[in-house]
C-alpha cells in the first residue's frame, strides 16, 4: 500500500470516532487542521515512494564485490581497483534482477588485442554458454556496437575500433520494442523490432580480458504506465 493510499484511508476513518463523544462536530473541527497539515507535509514523500521503482537511477556495481550479480556457466569475474574485471571463461555474468524498460550506462575497456565480449539485454536463462537467441550489443574489436540476436547481426557496427586500454562509454535505452545506442555521447543507431519483453542484463565472456566501471541503470515506466 502506498503512503498516499494510507493517508486517504486514514481520512475515511474519521467519521468512525466513538459515538459517545459529546460534540462530534467540534471534535472534527479540532482535528481537521492537524490532519490537513500532515497530509500536505507528507505529499512529497508519497510522490517519492510512488516513483521509487521507476525513474530512479541505481548502481549495478558497488566497486567492492559481485553483490547483485550471478555467474552463469564457466566464467571468472573479479573486482580490482574498484573495477569489475572479466578474467576468463565461456559464459556470462548476469544481474539478479530482471528489467523491462530501462536506460543502461556503462564504461568499459578491453585489456588485450583481438578482444570480444558483449552486453546482453532482456536475456533469458536458456542456452549454453550464452542465452539462446539472446539480444546483445557487441564488444568485439571489429564489430564494435553491433546489435546481435543469437549469432546473427541485426544492426551492423559503425563505431570505430577502440584501442586496447581506452575507456568507452555506452548508453543503451530500451523502451518497448525500441533500442538506441549512444557511444561516448554520440548516437550510433536506433532499432525498433526488439522481440524480448523482459529479462536479465549481462556481460558476455569469451576468454578475453575486459574491465567495467560506472555500471548504472534507470528503470523506466512501462508503456502506458504513468506512475
Amino acid at each position: 500500500m502506498t503512503l498516499r493510499r494510507s493517508l486517504r484511508r486514514s481520512l475515511t476513518l474519521l467519521p468512525l470516532l466513538p459515538i459517545y463523544c459529546h460534540n462530534m462536530k467540534t471534535l472534527r473541527l479540532l482535528l481537521l487542521p492537524g490532519i490537513l497539515a500532515t497530509l500536505f507535509a507528507l505529499t512529497p514523500l508519497a510522490r517519492a515512494a510512488d516513483g521509487a521503482e521507476a525513474g530512479q537511477e541505481q548502481s549495478l556495481f558497488n566497486g567492492r564485490d559481485l553483490t547483485g550479480w550471478v555467474p552463469v556457466h564457466d566464467v571468472t569475474f573479479i573486482v580490482t581497483n574498484g573495477h569489475l574485471r572479466l578474467v576468463k571463461g565461456m559464459g556470462w555474468l548476469r544481474t539478479e534482477a530482471q528489467f523491462t524498460d530501462f536506460i543502461l550506462e556503462v564504461e568499459w575497456r578491453a585489456l588485450e588485442a583481438g578482444y570480444d565480449s558483449g552486453l546482453f539485454l532482456r536475456a533469458g536463462l536458456e542456452g549454453k554458454p550464452w542465452p539462446k537467441d539472446g539480444w546483445q550489443v557487441n564488444l568485439k574489436d571489429n564489430s564494435l556496437g553491433a546489435l546481435v540476436k543469437g549469432y546473427k547481426t541485426v544492426v551492423p557496427a559503425e563505431t570505430p575500433r577502440a584501442p586496447v586500454g581506452q575507456w568507452v562509454k555506452f548508453r543503451l535505452e530500451v523502451r518497448g520494442r525500441k533500442v538506441t545506442l549512444d557511444v561516448d555521447g554520440e548516437r550510433a543507431w536506433e532499432f525498433g523490432e526488439l522481440d524480448a519483453d523482459r529479462g536479465y542484463l549481462g556481460i558476455q565472456a569469451e576468454n578475453k580480458v575486459f574491465e567495467f566501471r560506472n555500471f548504472r541503470v534507470q528503470r523506466l515506466p512501462a508503456d502506458g504506465d504513468q506512475s
